[in-house]
């Protein structure tokens, strides 16, 4: 018989201990658990190293931040280093590095309470289903085993609003898809330069233009998207899906060797910039 194996996501160790044990009293299921979002990335990466990966994540909506904590006792794969500080990863986060690093297991968010927009988010975030954590044992297996046949599970009360959040956010997205596409070439150069952190000196050096040409693109561009700063506007630029300029080594290195106060500041905005987007641009 093949088992499903499961990875229980909750810093509440209670909880994680007492699901993981309730679950693995199913023949068919086998179970780990983990206390925050790096120990169960280290989990999922020593699976899949071992050969044996994961089908199904449960992850905490409210995943607590805190970077050094190691997983709940009883995980069997944390590997090595389990309580090494590694960045934090709340709930929806942690769905989406996992959508990206391990897209075969499915995530299903555990959530206290029903929220539409949250709900919205989780799915746009990867997320396969919603279930509230006071649900039966036998509705969240009715869950696990559904993903695995490619269904998507939202408690019913939750389907009308998060149909409105998924409407809401698409029309926004082509809003924001049809003001990008206002802009001539040039200024869509100059856009992707500003979503990869560049000042308007390493923009200018980038494309070989002044900086007061530069100056002039980028207003132009706050213009034409209706926006009043360089955040707002890679914010804009995110949601219609538009990328980073690719910065190349080779031109990294160039400018190391040109200036590396310059270096500095660019990367300091850099992190600055993709620090805000990442915690509000794709929903705001």
């Amino acid at each position: 018989m093949a088992r499903i194996r499961v990875l229980v996501v909750d810093d509440h160790r209670i909880f994680a201990e007492s699901l993981a044990a309730a679950l693995a009293a199913e023949q068919d299921v086998e179970v780990a658990a983990a206390g925050s979002g790096p120990a169960a990335l280290r989990c999922l990466d020593r699976g899949a190293a071992e050969g044996r990966s994961f089908d199904v994540t449960l992850v905490d909506a409210d995943l607590g931040a805190a970077g050094t904590e190691p997983a709940v006792p009883g995980a069997r794969a944390t590997g090595r280093g389990a309580e090494v500080a590694r960045p934090a990863a709340d709930g929806l986060s942690l769905v989406s590095a996992v959508r990206t690093a391990h897209p075969e297991a499915r995530a299903v968010v555990l959530a206290e309470r029903d929220d539409p927009r949250r709900a919205a988010a989780a799915l746009q975030a990867g997320a396969c289903g919603w279930v509230a954590k006071d649900c039966s044992l036998a509705r969240l297996l009715t869950v696990i085993r559904g993903v695995l046949r490619d269904e998507t599970h939202l408690p019913p009360a939750l389907l009308t609003g998060v149909l409105r959040e998924l409407t809401a956010a698409r029309k926004h997205r082509t809003e924001s898809e049809r003001l990008v596409e206002s802009l001539t070439p040039r200024e869509r150069e100059v856009l992707r330069c500003m979503v990869a952190g560049l000042g308007r000196k390493a923009v200018a050096e980038r494309l070989y233009l002044s900086p007061h040409t530069v100056r002039t693109h980028m207003q132009n561009v706050l213009g034409k998207l209706g926006v009043h700063s360089t955040l707002a506007a890679v914010a804009l630029a995110r949601r219609a899906g538009v990328g980073p300029a690719d910065l190349g080594a080779s031109w990294a290195a160039s400018r190391a060797e040109s200036g590396g106060a310059a270096v500095t500041s660019g990367g300091a905005r850099r992190t600055s910039a993709r620090d805000v987007v990442e915690r509000g641009g794709q929903l705001a």
